[in-house]
């Protein structure tokens, strides 16, 4: 334990069973409880160990919650890699004379001797190493101010407990009894790790064209849709994502709408993955070839965008995998094969992959499968149902990937139990889909924020997802226009990392009767689109000004420390978000406020309490007062807020604010 207990480090994930995760240029929160016996005063210091195992960055602790002996400093490592963190609590024997000196000599006891005690301990201080030269001069005047008997004690007092002199110690502390924790371990990604904008795309669908001869659709191609990458980004994309490339079975194919009969023409759907044309390492014919992918991984990268593909360990019953390996499947009673099953729901066209059979075997396999489009300029995957394969695999899989590849991102598509969510993050997932889709109420949204944004995101990076080609929520089949609006504003500025599946722009909101999510689902049919109409429709554009704004603001770029303040209407949410200037990457701080209108159909007006500390301002203004400069980011326009401010949003006119905080 040390002399000076130190516990509850973090972040740290299961006791440092598994690393922490930070970016480059991400501000760490570093906690840890810190005291000790009997009265006097303590302190902590909190390091960063750099990949190379040497101290990196040390900053002094504040003590959050006094009487808690809660303390926390922000660190921000500069590289990616496997860093590491401590905690190092000691005494404080300056804390312990400035506060016993202060009640003594006001009370007239003691006061020469404990003037004599601090000459002790400020002459200690000016002895440490590396002083600047201000420190030096404050604690020689503090030393002369003590000896000097003809000044007033108050005085006397005043000149040791003086800013320069704590300024210096707060700096370059007096530390007795240094006990340090154990080094937690911390993962450090490249900064897209945490913050990025997502469009997902099925490529089949980007440039296919009806063929009225043969009564049915030709496939688009690879060459066809890097047509569209110049469009997506210039709505301030990041990464482009591609459901399934590979080749489909034609076995129990599903046509239109999952329908088990299957027209001429049906395509299928891209996750019954593998056909005599190959599987995993494969590429539809009807797409183009390794070099037509290549060529399109080049144009998106002259884009500014990375590509994602989906990784989904599933397979048609056509898939090479079947004859050469059917160990890898599970053999039924009758000896035939089990296909997918969600009761009463079958999926006669995919075969699940069953871990126990050939473990070895299969996570080979997989491997070089993943190794495979890396080598193609691969650099993220987006793994679907993660939660469907054992996590052991994973954790496997990941660290390997990662020690050869540091960054090659994973996206986990786990819409599951929360502890088997969590655990996929905590094994190594860089990013997981999240409950956000279904969160749609002031107090729900309020909660699941609070929830992402705290402990737990010293692990688990949210991705926001208003829709998926497989999900269309019942918050978007009624809210029309609005209501996709809204959904984007809330994505695009509760999570650093959000994305958008392809026709998100066209408000594409029609249902499939009794399920969530689209009729004519493009997974079984391509899906030509008309993205003239996006700009008339208009949010196309507001996707650009959002991503414009999360490249602009460092505040929406992390995801720590989010804070709700409340609203006198339940249609309103209100929520910041906080860089202070020594933590930003511009040496600025950087505020947001985000307003929104929860309401698609109607509009709503209330009073926000603004937490003024939370946002970085000073909490002593007058209530009402104005206190800073309110500036709307969508609208353009400027208010003069304080702490209570009015708002009135109409989502058919404008369905948030986003303000930026001006200050003097």
């Amino acid at each position: 334990m040390g002399r000076i207990p130190v516990l509850d480090v973090g972040p740290s994930v299961q006791e440092g069973r598994w690393p922490a995760k930070a970016v480059v240029g991400e501000a760490v929160p570093v906690r840890a409880t810190v005291f000790r016996e009997g009265h006097d005063a303590v302190g902590a210091t909190a390091v960063l160990v750099g990949p190379d195992g040497v101290d990196r960055a040390c900053a002094r602790m504040v003590d959050i919650a006094p009487g808690l002996d809660r303390f926390e400093a922000r660190l921000v490592p500069d590289e990616p890699g496997a860093w590491g963190l401590r905690v190092e609590g000691w005494s404080d024997p300056y804390g312990t004379w400035s506060h016993d000196a202060a009640i003594k000599v006001a009370a007239g006891i003691d006061v020469e001797l404990m003037f004599a005690e601090g000459i002790l301990v400020l002459t200690r201080a000016a002895a440490l190493e590396g002083l600047p030269d201000l420190a030096c001069q404050a604690f020689a005047d503090a030393i002369t101010a003590l000896r000097d008997t003809a000044r007033p004690a108050d005085v006397r007092l005043a000149a040791a407990l003086a800013a320069p002199v704590r300024s210096a110690l707060a700096a370059h502390p007096l530390r007795d009894f240094v006990s340090p924790s154990r080094t937690y371990p911390l993962t450090v990604d490249r900064p897209l790790a945490l913050a990025g904008a997502w469009y997902e795309m099925f490529p089949r669908s980007e440039g296919a064209v009806f063929d009225p001869e043969l009564k049915q659709w030709r496939s688009g191609t690879f060459a066809t849709a890097a047509r569209r990458l110049p469009a997506i980004a210039a709505m301030g994309f990041d990464v482009l994502y591609l459901t399934p490339i590979h080749p489909i079975g034609t076995t129990y194919r599903k046509g239109r709408n999952n329908s088990l009969t299957t027209a001429p023409g049906d395509p299928g759907s891209p996750y019954a993955i593998g056909s005599a044309d190959g599987g995993h390492d494969a590429i539809h014919p009807e797409l183009g070839t390794f070099d037509d992918f290549d060529d399109f991984v080049g144009a998106a990268r002259d884009n500014g965008l990375e590509i994602a593909i989906d990784l989904a360990l599933q397979c048609s019953p056509d898939h090479p995998w079947v004859t050469e390996h059917p160990e890898w499947f599970t053999t039924r009673a009758d000896g035939t094969i089990a296909y997918a099953e969600n009761p009463p729901k079958k999926y006669q066209d995919i075969y699940p992959v069953n871990f126990d059979n050939d473990p070895a075997g299969i996570y080979a396999e997989v491997r070089r499968v993943v190794q495979v489009w890396i080598d193609h300029g691969v650099t993220a995957f987006r793994v679907d149902n993660p939660h469907t394969k054992p996590l052991e695999f994973w954790e496997w899989l990941l660290a390997d990937v990662r020690a050869a590849h540091p960054d090659v991102l994973f996206l986990a598509e786990a819409f599951t139990r929360p502890a088997m969510m969590a655990t996929l993050a905590r094994i190594g997932f860089h990013q997981s889909y999240t409950y956000f889709t279904w969160r749609t109420t002031k107090v729900e949204l309020e909660e699941y924020l609070t929830e992402v944004s705290g402990e737990d995101g010293s692990f688990m990076r949210p991705s926001f997802w208003p829709t998926t080609h497989d999900i269309l929520p019942p918050y978007l089949q009624t809210g029309g226009v609005a209501g996709f609006a809204i959904r984007a504003v809330l994505a695009a500025t509760g999570s650093p990392t959000w994305g958008i599946y392809s026709g998100y722009e066209l408000v594409e909101n029609v249902p499939r009767p009794g399920v969530e999510e689209q009729i004519d689902n493009e997974k079984y049919e391509f899906k030509p689109r008309d993205w003239a109409r996006a700009d008339t429709i208009g949010i196309s554009t507001l996707l650009t000004r959002l991503n414009e704004l999360r490249r602009a603001h460092p505040a929406l770029q992390q995801l720590r420390d989010l804070q709700v303040h409340p609203t006198s209407d339940d249609g309103l949410l209100c929520f910041s978000k906080h860089v202070a200037a020594e933590q930003s990457p511009t040496g600025h701080a950087d505020t947001v406020i985000v307003v929104v209108n929860l309401d698609p159909h109607a509009p709503h007006e209330g009073v926000i309490s603004l937490d003024l500390e939370a946002l970085g301002l000073p909490a002593d203004g007058s209530a009402g007062g104005a206190l800073f400069a309110a500036h709307d980011e969508l609208s353009g326009a400027t208010y003069a807020w304080g702490d209570r401010p009015f708002v009135r949003l109409d989502p058919h006119v404008q369905c948030a604010h986003l303000i930026h905080v001006r200050t003097p």
